[in-house]
C-alpha cells in the first residue's frame, strides 16, 4: 500500500526512491510486524488470562510441563495479524504471488483457529476433526495451485539441488505434489510446536533463508549468477518473509522460556502453510527439506513411533514428537530447544550452500 502511496511521489521527495528496493521495504516489513506486536503483545496476553483461554497439557507427557497448565495460548492470532498488517503496507498489492501467499497462510490459519476455539474454549480434547482439517487444507492448496496455475503464473518443474541442468514436468501432477509441500510443511510446523520457543526460532531461521532464496529467484542478474530458476515477481516474497521474522520476534519475547504465552495451531498452521507456499513459488521445494529440518526430523519421528506401534507394538522413541523423547532422556528443555536451534541453523545454512553448487 505504501508502495503505491508514497513511490510515485519520489520526482518530489528523493527519499521515496527508496520504496522500490525490494530489501529497504524487507526491512520496513520486519520492523513493522515486530512492533506491531511489541505493543499489543502484553495487552493480547492480558486479555487471554481474562478469558482463561489457557493451555491444556497432556497428563502423560514430560511432568515438568505440568507447571504450564493454563498459560495463555492463540498467540498466533496476533502473529498473524501483524504478519498481514505488515504485508499488506510493504509489498506491490498488484503481485499476484503476495495474495495466493495470504491467501494459504490466513486459510491454514482459519483451521488452526477453529481447532484452538474448540480445544481451549468450547473444552473439547479432541479439538477439529483431523479428516475435516485435512479437507480443508487440501482445498485451500488446490486454490492456490489452481489459481497460478490458470494465470500461467505457476512452473510445475520440479528442480534438484547440486543439479543445475536436472529437473523434470510434472505438468498438471505438479497440483498434487503442491498439497504434499504446502499441507506437510504445515504439519511438521504444527507437530513442533510443543516446548518454549522450539518453534519460534527455526522458523525465524527459515524465513531468513528463504527471504535471500526469494530475492535471488526474483532477481535475473543474482539468478543467472547463480544459474537458479528465474521466477518474475517472487522477490515480492522476500518482504513477507521479512514480516513474518518480525513478527515472531515480537513473538519470542513473550514466548522465550518460560513462555507467557503460546502460539497455539493457528500460528503453527499458518505459518507452516506460508512457509510451503513460499518454496512451492521460488521453486526450491526440496530444500524444505533442509531448511526446515527441525519440521522434518519431529515428523518423521511420529510417523516412525506410530509405524512400529501399529506393527510391531513398540516403541522406537520414548514419546514422539522427537522433543519429548529428548526430555524423557533427562535433558532440560532448555538444552533441547537451544541444541534444536543449532541444528535448525546448521541445515539452512547448508541448504544456502547449494546455491553456489550446482
Amino acid at each position: 500500500m505504501l508502495y503505491y502511496f508514497l513511490y510515485p511521489l519520489r520526482d518530489e521527495f528523493i527519499l521515496f526512491n527508496l520504496f522500490r528496493y525490494i530489501t529497504f521495504r524487507t526491512f520496513g516489513s520486519l520492523m513493522t510486524a515486530m512492533i506491531i506486536y511489541f505493543l499489543f503483545g502484553k495487552k493480547w496476553i492480558l486479555f487471554l488470562k481474562a478469558k482463561q483461554f489457557g493451555q491444556v497439557i497432556r497428563q502423560d507427557g514430560p511432568k515438568t510441563h505440568l507447571e504450564k497448565q493454563n498459560t495463555p495460548t492463540m498467540g498466533g492470532v496476533l502473529l498473524l495479524f501483524a504478519l498481514s498488517v505488515s504485508t499488506f503496507l510493504w509489498c506491490d498489492l498488484s503481485n499476484v504471488f503476495v495474495w495466493v501467499s495470504m491467501l494459504v497462510m490466513l486459510g491454514f490459519g482459519l483451521v488452526g483457529l477453529i481447532d484452538d476455539y474448540r480445544k481451549v474454549i468450547k473444552k473439547d480434547p479432541k479439538g477439529f476433526r483431523g479428516q475435516y482439517k485435512i479437507v480443508i487444507e487440501v482445498f485451500v492448496c488446490l486454490l492456490a495451485g489452481l489459481v497460478l496455475y490458470g494465470m500461467g503464473y505457476l512452473d510445475t518443474s520440479l528442480r534438484v539441488p547440486f543439479l543445475k541442468d536436472f529437473h523434470f514436468d510434472l505438468g498438471v501432477g505438479y497440483l498434487y505434489f503442491t498439497i504434499l509441500v504446502v499441507v506437510g510443511a504445515a504439519n511438521a510446523v504444527n507437530l513442533t510446536d510443543g516446548l518454549d520457543g522450539l518453534v519460534t526460532v527455526p522458523s525465524i531461521i527459515s524465513f531468513f533463508s528463504y527471504g535471500v532464496l526469494a530475492y535471488a529467484a526474483g532477481n535475473a542478474v543474482i539468478a543467472n549468477y547463480l544459474q537458479a530458476p528465474l521466477v518474475l515477481g517472487a522477490g515480492e516474497l522476500s518482504i513477507i518473509c521479512g514480516a513474518t521474522i518480525g513478527s515472531l520476534i515480537g513473538f519470542l519475547w513473550y514466548n522465550t522460556h518460560p513462555a507467557d504465552i503460546f502460539m497455539g495451531d493457528v500460528g503453527a498452521l499458518g505459518l507452516g502453510g506460508l512457509l510451503g507456499t513460499v518454496a512451492m513459488i521460488t521453486k526450491n521445494e526440496i530444500l524444505l527439506i533442509l531448511i526446515g529440518g527441525i519440521f522434518v526430523l519431529e515428523t518423521v519421528s511420529v510417523i516412525l513411533q506410530v509405524g512400529s506401534f501399529k506393527l510391531f507394538k513398540k516403541r522406537i522413541f520414548k514419546m514422539a514428537p522427537l522433543h519429548h523423547h529428548f526430555e524423557l532422556m533427562g535433558w532440560k528443555e532448555s538444552k533441547v530447544i537451544v541444541r534444536f536451534w543449532i541444528l535448525s541453523f546448521i541445515m539452512s545454512l547448508f541448504a544456502l550452500v547449494t546455491l553456489k553448487i550446482r
